[in-house]
């Protein structure tokens, strides 16, 4: 019921039955709620209106035949808002209580209003944030400007509020997190709707290293989250403690992205990147918005639906170890920095078009060369059926890519559209701009960002993203965070 990247055909017609209706009356408790699905607004819902509903719902029927079914206004009727329409017939509209608009994310000129801008490219770096324990994320969620979260390898995840990292913490779930090494508390994504829903989302590692991406729910007024709210969205057995991924990140479809590396040890033992049989080496793509479990679905126009879950989940393979990736916000292109083995590091892009189904190569190819093609006695030249990365570097003095984010921030509209990458090992910063598919513009900045004061940034573990769009650096083994600034 919500628009993806690739649509699915729907039929022409459809019949609602008696037993579909009483199914959703099922599902609705006789409690008071908005009273959502009044299509005439006559004061209340009848059987007529529902039918209404689940046909807008089911793609029938457009949104303007019942507006009062989609009380988001996103132009869908959802499962949640058929049940609130259920509840309102069965309860009555006069005794139900509206429910809280949702709250408009604001608009990119929104979040740069007041914002100073200045002309060119040139960028510094400036410290936001020192005293973190091991800092490997920084996000925001949407419309958040004056907030940023960072979150720390053992379990935690820290506020900065306007400027000042605040001492206790957002969320606390260390006693659930196995750290360190390659495994943590690895990344959280904030729900699009979160000033609404309070929802976050996290990867994490266990005690016995299984990987475990889970929803937590924020208070009401968004300052912290309890460890107990707690639901499970998927848990993968790892067979090794390294390569574990650990990327989530909502796509401009509203689905939530997973990374999963293969698996650990070296050189893919279980070929993993190219088996279908796992989500090992894969990137997944999933339905979120589910408050029953397993918490998730499986979207219908992912590439292999029909396997369901969890095989159903995977939008992408070939990916060794997919550390950090991110969206475009400016066209939602998907930027994928995959951690190489012993010679290569890259860059892969998914268009924001694709319908899923790439093959990254792992471990067929490391980069763009020949690693292990087994069971075919070479590499296929050229190499159909797989895509090559858009940047390749090789490994001497460095070891482990870094992605990093698009710039589309408000203080530098000339940088925008500009990649910022770097790399654990050698913690050169670098930026490039991809023009219809080739990399251009490329370019070192590790000097213009080396910071004032006799600091260093030693190693990048991340870098994040606000909501205005400026981007940050986190130094892992200094415990720093800093902001890219104009210079």
């Amino acid at each position: 019921m919500k628009t993806r990247r690739a649509s699915q055909g729907r039929p022409k017609k459809t019949f609602l039955s008696i037993a579909a209706l009483w199914w959703l009356v099922g599902l609705a408790a006789p409690a008071a709620f908005a009273c959502t699905g009044d299509c005439n607004g006559d004061g209340e819902v009848s059987i007529d209106e529902i039918v209404l509903a689940v046909n807008v719902g089911l793609g029938l029927a457009s949104p303007d035949v019942c507006r009062a079914a989609d009380e988001n206004g996103d132009g869908a009727v959802s499962i949640d808002e058929l049940v609130r329409a259920v509840n309102a017939g069965l309860s009555g509209c006069a005794t139900a209580t509206p429910g809280p608009a949702p709250t408009p994310t604001p608009t990119a000129s929104d979040v740069c209003a007041g914002v100073p801008t200045v002309a060119g490219t040139d960028v510094r770096s400036e410290l936001v944030a020192d005293g973190l324990d091991l800092p490997v994320h920084v996000s925001a969620p949407p419309g958040g400007v004056d907030r940023l979260f960072v979150v720390e390898q053992r379990g935690r995840i820290r506020v900065i509020d306007h400027g000042a990292l605040r001492a206790d913490p957002f969320l606390d779930i260390s006693g659930q997190v196995s750290c360190c090494g390659e495994r943590g508390l690895l990344s959280v994504a904030f729900h699009p709707r979160f000033a609404d829903n309070g929802w976050l989302f996290v990867d994490y590692t266990r005690a016995n290293g299984d990987t475990v991406i889970a929803r937590f729910q924020a208070d009401p007024d968004r300052q912290h989250a309890s460890a107990d709210s707690r639901h499970v969205l998927l848990t993968v057995a790892q067979p090794f403690p390294n390569h574990n991924g650990g990327q989530l990140a909502f796509g401009p479809d509203g689905d939530l992205y997973a990374g999963l590396g293969d698996g650990g040890s070296g050189g893919d033992p279980h070929d993993n990147g190219q088996s279908d049989a796992t989500v090992l080496g894969k990137l997944l793509r999933m339905d979120v918005d589910v408050d029953t479990p397993p918490y998730h679905a499986v979207p219908p126009d992912n590439p292999h639906a029909e396997r369901g879950d969890p095989l159903g989940l995977v939008w992408a393979k070939g990916l060794r170890n997919p550390w950090r990736f991110s969206f475009d916000r400016g066209g939602g292109d998907l930027y994928i920095a995959d951690v190489g083995q012993d010679r290569f590091e890259e860059v892969d892009v998914q268009p924001a078009s694709s319908a899923g189904g790439e093959n990254y190569g792992w471990r067929v190819f490391e980069g763009a060369s020949c690693y292990d093609p087994d069971p075919l006695p070479e590499c296929p030249d050229p190499s159909g059926g797989f895509v090559a990365p858009v940047l390749v570097y090789g490994h001497d003095q460095r070891c482990s890519i870094t992605g990093g984010f698009v710039y589309r921030g408000c203080a530098l509209p000339d940088l925008r559209g500009t990649y910022f990458y770097s790399d654990y090992c050698a913690p050169f910063i670098r930026t490039f701009v991809l023009r219809d598919g080739a990399v251009t513009d490329e370019r070192d900045r590790t000097a213009d960002l080396e910071p004032p004061g006799g600091r260093h940034i030693d190693s990048v573990s991340s870098f994040g993203e606000d909501a205005r769009g400026e981007l940050y650096i986190a130094d892992y083994a200094d415990g720093e965070i800093y902001r890219i600034v104009p210079r």
